[in-house]
């Protein structure tokens, strides 16, 4: 592995490389997130940065790129709505392109994700399934 500005490049065996992956989780809680951050850097080798308000994660969003957006239906920190921050990053012209997923048990509100322009997303109690890597791996691999 080397590093040059921030940028991470992984080799995977015969030489393939690839760049290190960089996902932003909004709004978890500290266990949520640690098991979310553990997920995504031992089954992806990404790197997680974390905000825990909307205003914090849209600052980061514009600060710099990310390769996935997790964002928490009902953000721990203050109990704001997540889906506002999905429909504020979808309604910027710049991000449009960047993934999104809500991370929520229930499938209405991925339902209602999906149809706001997220990805489909995964529910903290289906974290260690294969559904959910699956998901992670079309964005993250």
């Amino acid at each position: 592995m080397w590093c040059r500005h921030n940028e991470f490049r992984i080799t995977r065996g015969e030489g393939e490389i690839m760049s290190q992956k960089t996902v932003l989780s909004i709004g978890q809680c500290r266990p949520d997130s640690a098991a979310i951050a553990y997920l995504l850097q031992s089954g992806f080798s990404a790197k997680v940065v974390t905000a825990d308000l909307a205003d914090e994660a849209l600052r980061l969003i514009a600060a710099q790129p990310f390769d996935l957006v997790l964002i928490n239906r009902v953000l721990d920190a203050d109990g704001s709505d997540g889906m506002e921050i999905l429909r504020s990053i979808r309604q910027q012209a710049a991000y449009a392109a960047v993934p999104v997923m809500l991370v929520s048990n229930y499938a209405e509100w991925q339902t209602k994700a999906v149809a706001a322009g997220a990805l489909p997303g995964f529910g903290k109690a289906e974290l260690n399934r294969p559904e959910t890597r699956e998901k992670l791996a079309a964005v993250l691999s």
